[in-house]
């Protein structure tokens, strides 16, 4: 089966919600389609697992990851394309290069956004540095506050993007370093609550921004049944206009998106594609004059 059967065939499968309350300023009574794909944790994970492997024989690979993003584009182009951190850290190729090759291949993909995970400070925070030069895409982090460090200025709570008279605005969430990463490689770094970071902005986003959609990237995990720590259900609980989270850290495999209720009653979409970059994340929202629909499927690369 060729990759477009695939996913034809998958999206099929796929949820179907209601993600009514948007406020579609911009378009007009026809119907507009926006797809969303995502990765996390790839880590350094540029070439494919062997076919022998015991968990992901043959799979993955960032050439195999550029030809199906390029075929989707080619089927929508009014697509985003968007990272939940940890791009660092898993195979030699950060060991060499420090994350230069990552960055330089990731920008050749064309990525719109990524955020921070706790993985991308190994090389310490101006390891992280030395390579941002080398990313053509922006990185998304709102509850990280580097003022006292050399980060400064280099990240971005959010931005907004327009696809198609569509207005996305994007927010980045990242975990507690404490405890994750040691203090000398984060230096300075202020962690703020997430969950007051994330109302605060997605507030911003939707209210003075006009954003018809927004989109967290999280990298706090997806769930912790026995741990009091924030993840990305809770984060949908506590939220109120972010219509989609694109999760990382916890490397959990969901085949579809997790359909939760927000704060205010609302039904939006949590989903996480694994690790390795074996996986590539897909959500397609539909936009017409009775509301906004959305579909979303895990491809496997």
């Amino acid at each position: 089966m060729d990759r477009r059967q695939f996913i034809g065939q998958t999206m099929a499968g796929s949820v179907m919600l209601s993600a009514g309350g948007l406020c579609l300023n911009s378009c007009s009574a026809q119907k507009k389609h926006l797809t969303i794909l995502h990765t996390n944790d790839v880590h350094s994970h540029i070439d494919p697992f062997p076919k022998d492997h015991a968990d992901f024989p043959g799979l993955g690979g960032l050439a195999r990851r550029a030809g199906l993003v390029q075929s989707i584009r080619e089927e929508n182009p009014n697509t985003l394309l968007l990272d939940a951190g940890d791009i660092f850290q898993g195979t030699p190729y950060f060991n060499f290069y420090g994350g230069e090759l990552e960055f330089k291949l990731m920008s050749k993909l064309k990525y719109d956004a990524s955020t921070i995970g706790n993985h991308d400070f190994d090389n310490g925070i101006d390891g992280l540095l030395a390579q941002l030069p080398y990313a053509s895409f922006d990185f998304l982090i709102a509850n990280y506050d580097f003022s006292n460090t050399v980060l400064d200025g280099y990240t971005k709570p959010y931005k907004t993007y327009v696809r198609d008279g569509i207005k996305v605005g994007i927010y980045g969430i990242g975990i507690q370093l404490a405890g994750l990463v040691t203090k000398k490689l984060y230096k300075e770094t202020e962690y703020l609550d997430p969950y007051e970071i994330a109302s605060d902005i997605e507030t911003q986003l939707r209210k003075t921004e006009k954003c018809d959609l927004v989109i967290c990237l999280s990298h706090l995990g997806y769930s912790y049944e026995n741990e009091n720590k924030p993840d990305d259900l809770t984060l949908a609980k506590r939220t109120k206009h972010t219509d989609l989270i694109i999760g990382g850290h916890t490397h959990t495999f969901l085949e579809r998106p997790t359909i939760a209720t927000n704060a205010s009653g609302r039904e939006i979409l949590v989903n996480q594609v694994g690790c390795f970059g074996v996986n590539l994340g897909r959500i397609d929202f539909y936009f017409d004059a009775s509301g906004t629909k959305a579909q979303g499927v895990t491809i496997s690369v």
